[in-house]
């Protein structure tokens, strides 16, 4: 008999190896076709042993450059994290096998790539699957070699930081877990002669803080001692790494900092003073997380006095900070698009308020001097007014200073009084005038650094300055404020601009009322400024316009404002494309302005109506044929679009009605809702909400389309990620059934059906999913309940309880005139509920309709006929005093 055939070990055709090496090479070339070399790239990935050859280049290709040889791994290395389970087995064995020789590589960068190429394996197929990787970093570590050793420390270190899990599981035929036997070696390397293994071993073991596995917190005494050893290592990427571990222990495992506490507080003084910045920057995030981990205060509070002079100084700007680089005239410099910030907007919600603030750092680059400001904020928040003792003769030594190369100094000082401003505000508040008095002039200073921060230190004082109105009336000190950012507004360098329309967004927000009797002059800087701003701080006038008019409402509702606003913004909307991303911010501010001036807008009306309803027909015609449409698909325009014309539907009410009648808004809305994407339809379902309100006659031809989508909405099987459209589609339901009654009969149960599961999982769902899903129960039974009242005992009780968590308002209102209509057309279904109906009904602090108020008399006094006193009695004694209380009003 014929022995069995043996595979053939797998072997590189020399021509593949050619041509794949030549495209690699023409992939690392700056100045080849990099899309054309990529897809022919992606071509080879058809062939099954592709990754066998990246991996041969990688590792055997030693007459190729290195750069090519890192290539070929670095396109291994995307290759196995989305496709290694779909690779042949012997083909995963042939790549695994390949590697593990190759972790002592003689050049470094082989090495590296090796280990990273290890580590997504390792996170792909599992430790457990790769057993002779746990052998082959054993060897490598015991061989005294240094390339074998710093090579199987990449890797751990890989291992350790994308998956460090992997190390701390029982693996069959080890009698330890991996990180058992790794734990000792790598603590031994603390000791090493050689930088590269104390840094490797130290990263390594910094990755399981958090967890920390029985194998640390075994050696956690030696792991500490190792970290004081190391606290003053030549090499300052060591230095980091003890900083991190302090700043992580200090965070997740205080209490083994504890007994050492005081010498901690020490090094990281000293550390923070650090000549290498990384360092400095490591150990100035010690502070945020001592004062945040709930440490005592004490521990820290005799080392202010030395703490807070270095904090402060490392708040001037180092030399090679690249802010520096802002410091020009350079207003008519256009900006690039890299200089644009995406945006980010939150589509309409109906019910809620999410607002999220934007923190417009305008360079947003996390570096010792930010770092350092934190630190002091958070400082002032926990010690108060007792760190003004030090502080504040620093801050002058530095504002004395005169002299230009002594700027720096003072835009340290006029920050520290910005990261202070909250925390001390009761120490300062009253030299607030003398410290404005102060800051006024230097909004002029030659420097436009000095001039942003100032910007910026005023913002966090206006609520004080504001509050300072209300109790003396001192308009000064505010108006002095205002010109002086307006000033700053029109300034020629565009970081000031940027910083300055900032500061006066959030002085607008908390003076609100106060700035009526300034408007003109206000507008008269922002639309200047409108006028001269390079496309990035041309946003933030957007934000500070939107701010304004949601600041002061109706009162930019008069010609003479209006006259001024609102040309320039049309003008500029009229100059955008349908498919330029600058008319997001533009959009926002309109939707602020609609909101302010309500009827007000009506003149406007026509013109932003028509333009929203071309954005959506643009992108809707993008999705599917970007040529025809002029440009890409962007789901924002139909998003932000929707919200305008919700916007204008609730502004100008009736009024909207004519537009609506000569358009086919109807038609594309249907198509939104309908749509793919989360979003659109979140902000499709608010508009319709919005148009049955105010002209329903409009929807009818479509009205069993609309109702059926809404109701797929509510599928409780989707509702976790699409909470949002659910609510808005729910109280869409509810706005349609007020007014077009008994039409909505046949979707009536299915609505039902996903509003009861929604009710009784009160925990998890989104309170005002709950709010809108017991008001829309109500509406439906209130126009038809003779379909709903054969249910009721279905969900009564925990309609009930939503019933309670309602404000008092007209929605509520329609609810209950369900409850009613309900009740009267099944008394028996609400028997069994008839507490929580009473509780739902002392939940009203005042029914303003007399109507529903007689409604609910007549209720309660029907069951309490039917029962009869005794049981009526019973029932009252179950309720406690306060319901009890709340329902003599009802004459019961």
């Amino acid at each position: 008999m014929a022995a069995a055939a043996v595979a053939a070990p797998w072997q590189p055709q020399e021509e593949g190896l050619r041509e794949i090496c030549g495209l690699l090479e023409l992939h690392i070339s700056p100045t080849s076709d990099q899309p054309r070399i990529w897809q022919q790239l992606q071509h080879y990935n058809q062939f099954p042993d592709f990754n066998n050859y990246l991996a041969f280049i990688l590792t055997r290709a030693e007459g190729k450059s290195l750069d090519i040889r890192q290539a070929a791994g670095l396109l291994l290395k995307n290759n196995l994290r989305t496709a290694f389970r779909a690779i042949a087995p012997s083909y995963q064995q042939y790549i695994k096998s390949e590697l593990l020789p190759c972790l002592g590589a003689p050049e470094r960068h082989i090495r590296s790539t090796v280990g990273t190429v290890i580590s997504v394996i390792v996170q792909q197929g599992r430790i457990v699957s790769w057993p002779e990787l746990l052998q082959a970093l054993l060897h490598c570590l015991e061989s005294n070699d240094l390339n074998q050793m710093e090579g199987a420390l990449d890797a751990l270190s890989k291992i350790s930081e994308d998956i460090p899990e992997e190390l701390d599981t029982d693996v069959p035929g080890l009698v330890e877990r991996p990180i058992n036997i790794f734990m000792p070696r790598l603590l031994q390397l603390f000791q090493s002669p050689h930088a590269i293994l104390r840094k490797l071993s130290l990263g390594s073991i910094n990755q399981y803080i958090v967890s920390t596995p029985s194998a640390l917190l075994l050696a956690m005494d030696q792991y500490l001692q190792g970290l004081f050893l190391l606290a003053n290592d030549p090499v300052s990427d060591v230095r980091k790494l003890v900083c991190a571990a302090l700043v992580q222990l200090i965070e997740v495992r205080p209490r083994f900092l504890e007994p050492h506490l005081r010498n901690v507080i020490e090094y990281m003084l000293q550390a923070n003073k650090d000549t290498d910045e990384e360092v400095a920057l490591e150990a100035c995030e010690f502070w945020s997380a001592y004062c945040d981990g709930n440490m005592p205060t004490e521990g820290l509070r005799e080392f202010l006095p030395r703490l807070i002079p270095v904090l402060l100084s490392n708040m001037v700007y180092a030399d090679d900070d690249e802010a520096l680089v802002d410091a020009e005239d350079d207003e008519s410099i256009p900006d690039r698009d890299e200089d644009l910030k995406p945006r980010f907007h939150t589509s309409r919600f109906h019910a809620s308020e999410n607002r999220e603030e934007d923190d417009d750092e305008p360079v947003n680059v996390w570096n010792l001097r930010k770092c350092s400001a934190a630190g002091l904020d958070i400082l002032s928040n926990v010690f108060g007014d007792d760190i003004l003792p030090t502080l504040m003769p620093l801050v002058e030594a530095k504002l004395a200073i005169t002299g230009e190369s002594a700027w720096k100094d003072r835009e340290a000082a006029v920050l520290a009084l910005g990261a202070v401003a909250e925390g001390c505000i009761n120490g300062l508040y009253p030299h607030l005038p003398g410290i404005v008095a102060f800051l006024i002039p230097l909004l002029d200073d030659k420097f436009p650094l000095i001039r942003s921060i100032t910007c910026w230190t005023l913002s966090r004082y206006s609520k004080f300055i504001v509050q300072g109105i209300g109790h003396q009336g001192d308009h000064e000190q505010f108006d002095k404020i205002l010109m002086g950012l307006l000033r700053r507004i029109l300034d020629t360098n565009k970081r000031v601009q940027e910083a300055a329309c900032s500061a006066f967004a959030t002085l607008e927000e908390e003076a609100a009322e106060e700035l009526a009797p300034r408007l003109e002059i206000i507008l008269q800087h922002l639309l200047c400024a409108f006028g001269k701003y390079q496309r990035r701080n041309l946003r933030i006038v957007y934000d500070a316009i939107g701010t304004l008019a949601d600041a002061v409402g109706a009162e930019l509702n008069q010609p003479k404002h209006l006259v001024i606003l609102m040309p320039p913004l049309i003008s500029k909307w009229q100059q955008l494309s349908n498919c330029d991303k600058d008319l997001f911010p533009l959009l926002e501010c309109f939707i602020s302005i609609v909101q302010a001036l309500g009827p007000g807008f009506s003149q406007y009306a026509e013109f932003v109506f028509q333009k929203c309803v071309g954005l959506i027909q643009t992108h809707q015609l993008a999705k599917v044929d970007p040529v025809a449409a002029g440009g890409h698909y962007d789901k924002d325009f139909i998003v932000y679009s929707l919200d305008l014309l919700s916007g204008l539907v609730e502004g100008l009410g009736g009024g909207i009605e004519s537009l609506v009648a000569q358009s086919n808004l109807r038609d594309m809305l249907l198509q939104c809702c309908m749509d793919d994407t989360a979003d659109i339809r979140q902000s499709a379902h608010a508009l319709l909400g919005d148009l049955a309100r105010v002209c329903p006659v409009h929807l009818h031809p479509r009205l069993s389309e609309f109702l059926n989508i809404a109701a797929k909405q509510l599928n409780a099987y989707e509702l976790k990620d699409t909470v949002s459209v659910a609510n808005n589609a729910c109280w869409a339901i509810g706005e349609l059934a007020v007014k077009v009654g008994p039409e909505v009969s046949p979707i009536i149960l299915t609505v039902i059906s996903s509003l009861v599961p929604i009710l009784q999982s009160v925990d998890g769902i989104n309170k005002s999913l709950i709010e809108n899903s017991a008001i829309t129960l109500g509406r439906l039974a209130w126009v038809c309940p003779e379909v709903v009242a054969p249910h009721m005992e279905h969900f009564m009780q925990y309609w009930c309880t939503a019933l309670c968590m309602i404000r008092d308002d007209i929605e509520k209102e329609d609810a209950f005139r369900g409850l009613c209509a309900m009740v009267r057309s099944n008394p028996s279904g609400g028997v069994k509920s008839l507490t929580f109906m009473c509780k739902a009904f002392a939940s009203w602090h005042e029914i303003r309709s007399k109507d529903l108020h007689n409604e609910v008399c007549q209720v309660l006094n029907g069951y309490k006929q039917m029962l009869g006193n005794e049981a009526w009695e019973q029932c009252m004694s179950t309720l406690g005093p306060n319901v009890q209380e709340r329902l003599k009003k009802y004459q019961v």
